[in-house]
């Protein structure tokens, strides 16, 4: 499911890889081009080696599954899937929707694999994992927004390997009324949904979502079965302001969400949206201190934090969290 570039000796690579982006991202070509920025020295990754990312990968490769920390070009890839961590995204590789920040193939959906859930199911179980992330491209083509699957992926999970937690990471299932209870019902240990960036910037970002759509979504799951944790992100260096992101923990406080992330947006191509800025490390560490003053049970804010990065660790750090405040051993 992943885009392989396939070079011949003097072509070159460059050349390659816009063709390659050309192909995912067709409606992004008229885009003017902007500067892909370097990146300054505080944000490094490792590179994809190792015994455990190759095994990682055959283990994918095995079942037909796509992950997100490929289709998305995450940059903690190596570290991951060295440890066996890798995020599932379901219901194929190709979005109905066209953000402008997301690296992962826009186009028309084939059908639904029947035997998916239980592929991952196994797969979960291979890689013996104790806390999964599970995650989908949008499918606005499906009358209910893929909410059916998802549940089915979690039952299935729970049945092939019954000791590990499950988050979920949902589209927003807009227009497909309640199509969310599904999932809730299916009771994932962790809801979450991002919400990616400040109201002013979903025109450009986002433009196929609805801010305050995606803020009542991680309500409803509150008002729905109130001991389910729940989970929202953004990005920043789009060029959002601090007041607003002030703003963006307040509304999800106002929707009791327990666990925020804040990462730095990192540029797919040169056809994304660009850049604003590199937020340095001490503004992730301020944003950090006003989020638990708010009220957040967990937050992890970094230039290399993604949604699902350390996802089994802070699972463990949430739980905690909350029954300390509830005065549990």
């Amino acid at each position: 499911m992943t885009t392989i570039l396939n070079t011949t000796k003097g072509e070159d690579p460059r050349k390659a890889r816009e063709e390659a982006a050309r192909a995912r991202h067709p409606e992004k070509q008229k885009n003017p081009d902007s500067p892909v920025l370097r990146k300054p020295d505080w944000i490094r990754a490792k590179a994809p080696v190792g015994k455990g990312y190759n095994e990682t990968r055959r283990i994918m490769r095995e079942h037909n599954l796509a992950t997100v920390c490929e289709e998305a070009g995450c940059p903690n890839i190596g570290e991951c899937w060295e440890l066996k961590h890798a995020t599932m995204m379901i219901m194929g590789d190709t979005c109905t929707r066209a953000c402008s920040f997301c690296n992962v193939r826009t186009g028309l959906p084939a059908p639904l694999d029947p035997d998916e859930p239980a592929n991952v199911g196994k797969s979960v179980a291979k890689l013996g994992l104790r806390h999964v992330v599970i995650t989908s491209v949008d499918r606005d083509d499906l009358a209910d927004g893929g909410a059916q699957h998802f549940a089915d992926v979690i039952e299935a999970t729970r049945v092939h390997s019954p000791g590990t937690t499950i988050e979920v990471l949902t589209p927003d299932f807009l227009r497909k009324e309640n199509a969310e209870d599904v999932v809730i019902d299916a009771k994932p240990d962790v809801f979450n949904h991002n919400l990616e960036t400040v109201p002013r910037l979903y025109r450009a970002i986002r433009p196929g979502a609805r801010y305050f759509h995606s803020l009542r979504l991680l309500q409803k799951v509150k008002e729905r079965d109130p001991f389910m944790f729940t989970k929202s992100g953004i990005m920043v260096g789009l060029g959002e302001e601090g007041d607003e992101v002030m703003q963006v923990m307040d509304d999800l406080r106002a929707a009791n969400v327990d666990f925020l992330t804040i990462g730095q947006y990192l540029q797919p191509t040169r056809k994304h949206a660009p850049i604003d800025r590199f937020v340095p490390p001490e503004e992730f560490k301020s944003y950090e201190r006003m989020a638990y003053a708010k009220g957040f049970l967990m937050v992890a804010s970094s230039p290399l934090t993604r949604s699902s990065y350390h996802a089994g660790e802070d699972f463990e750090r949430l739980r905690a969290a909350r029954n300390n405040s509830l005065g549990k051993a």
